[in-house]
């Protein structure tokens, strides 16, 4: 059981390359339709799953704390950026666990395409005892279990939640659907509008667009 007096604890991985205002207000509407206590930002080194970003991590990093600055509700985790080998979740929620204790709960933000391929992320299973999973998705498109691999489809039916309250009444185990309306901002967008020497204001904080422009990130490839 969850210590009552412990509000779960939204946690919020990706590469975050850059970090742009479509993961700040999923980040917002997600702490506030689930009652989480904040949002733990944790920006990766080496991502397992997909192809390695182009830019530094301690670049992206450092984007994210400056995106996130001046939201009390948000803080960042460096741990992944600063690890010398490629960053799985299960690996950090494990440390996370240990740092934050038994009876917190914690909440793995993802959203619908990247829970569809859970079962391929390493050690996955051991993912639902040490966190929740909250599945954001788009509204009138429910997630549906035969669209699922067969093991994934058991845990979805054995672990929905319906409510948010059920976050915090285990630390972990919990998988709930939350339909949400994201913005219609890509990372991949950016960086294409940034490589063409275009202006991708008003769709990522002014502070990581000075940043970008000041170390000269994203622009056109190099060619040896």
């Amino acid at each position: 059981m969850s210590d009552p007096a412990l509000r779960p604890l939204g946690l919020f991985g990706g590469t975050f390359d850059p970090v742009h205002f479509g993961h700040l207000r999923l980040a917002e509407e997600a702490r506030e339709a689930l009652g989480l206590a904040g949002i733990r930002w944790l920006p990766a080194g080496q991502p397992p799953h997909r192809e390695r970003p182009r830019i530094d991590p301690a670049h992206r990093l450092a984007m994210v704390r400056l995106a996130v600055a001046g939201n009390g509700h948000f803080s960042v985790d460096p741990a992944e950026v600063e690890a010398a080998g490629p960053s799985y979740t299960v690996t950090t929620l494990a440390r996370l666990r240990r740092e934050l204790g038994p009876a917190q709960p914690l909440v793995l933000l993802m959203g619908a395409d990247a829970f569809a391929g859970l079962a391929g992320w390493h050690r996955w299973q051991e993912i639902f005892s040490l966190a929740h999973l909250a599945v954001l998705h788009r509204p009138g498109y429910a997630l549906r279990p035969e669209a699922l691999p067969d093991p994934l489809a058991r845990e979805f039916l054995q672990r929905q939640g319906d409510v948010p309250e059920d976050l915090a009444r285990a630390p972990a185990g919990c998988i709930l659907p939350l339909p949400m309306t994201q913005l219609d901002i890509s990372a991949t967008h950016v960086r294409v509008l940034l490589a063409r020497g275009a202006s991708p204001r008003y769709l990522l904080p002014d502070a990581v667009l000075d940043y970008i422009r000041r170390h000269q990130l994203y622009g056109p490839p190099a060619h040896p």
